[in-house]
C-alpha cells in the first residue's frame, strides 16, 4: 500500500482500510462456512484475487465488492458505510466520496436511491497507474470520460478513451479498465446491475 492511500483527502468519507475489507469478507465467508473456491466460482475472480482482498493487499472495484456481497449472501454495506444520495437532486460539493482501502480512488453516487431504479450513475475518481480487476455482472455499463484517459478492454477488445469519449457495453462480457498517463482519471459510469442491495 502507498503512503498516499493513507492519507485522508478532504471531502472522502473514512469507508475502510485495506486490511480492514480484507477481514470483513473473511469473516463474513466463514460464517456462512463458504471456501474461497465457491466464492471465486460465484463472482468470476480467481482465488488468488480473492485472498489478497482478504490479506488487505489489494482491493476490489466497488462493482466486484458487490458480486462478493452477494455471493456470501449479505450486502455491502456489510463490509463499507457508503453513504447514499438522499432524494433526486444531487448537488456538487454536497455529495460525499467514499473509498475502499485507497483514498485516491474514490466513488460519488449520484443518483437517487429510490425502489425499483433502473440506472446507477457514479462518479469514479482514479490515481494515475491503476488498473482494474477483470469483472463480469448483469445488465449494462456506460462510462464516459471526464477528466484523463483510460484503456477499457471489453470481451478481449481494447479501446483507448480520452476525455469526452464514451463507451456503452453489456456487462456480462469480461472487462477491465486502467488509467494511462500521469494524470487522475474522473468518470461517469452507469450501471444497470444496483451497487447496493
Amino acid at each position: 500500500m502507498s503512503p498516499e492511500s493513507n492519507v485522508q483527502e478532504e471531502g472522502v468519507a473514512d469507508s475502510v482500510t485495506e486490511e480492514a475489507l480484507g477481514k470483513k469478507i473473511r469473516k463474513r465467508r466463514r460464517a456462512i462456512d463458504m471456501t474461497l473456491q465457491q466464492v471465486a466460482d460465484r463472482v468470476g475472480l480467481s482465488i488468488g484475487f480473492l485472498s489478497q482482498i482478504e490479506r488487505g493487499v489489494s482491493t476490489p472495484s466497488l462493482a466486484s465488492l458487490c458480486n462478493i456481497a452477494e455471493a456470501l449472501d449479505t450486502s455491502i454495506d456489510t463490509f463499507v458505510k457508503a453513504p447514499r444520495q438522499a432524494g433526486t437532486v444531487s448537488r456538487q460539493g454536497k455529495r460525499e466520496a467514499f473509498s475502499l482501502g485507497d483514498t485516491r480512488r474514490t466513488y460519488e453516487f449520484l443518483g437517487g436511491a429510490f425502489p425499483d431504479a433502473k440506472m446507477h450513475p457514479t462518479l469514479v475518481r482514479r490515481p494515475p497507474g491503476h488498473v482494474s480487476e477483470i469483472m463480469h455482472n448483469e445488465g449494462e455499463d456506460f462510462v464516459y470520460v471526464l477528466e484523463g484517459s483510460v484503456l477499457l478492454e471489453v470481451d478481449g477488445e481494447r479501446h483507448i478513451l480520452n476525455k469526452g469519449d464514451s463507451m456503452h457495453f453489456q456487462s456480462h462480457l469480461p472487462h477491465r479498465s486502467a488509467t494511462l498517463g500521469t494524470e487522475p482519471v474522473l468518470e461517469l459510469w452507469v450501471r444497470t446491475q444496483p451497487l447496493l442491495l
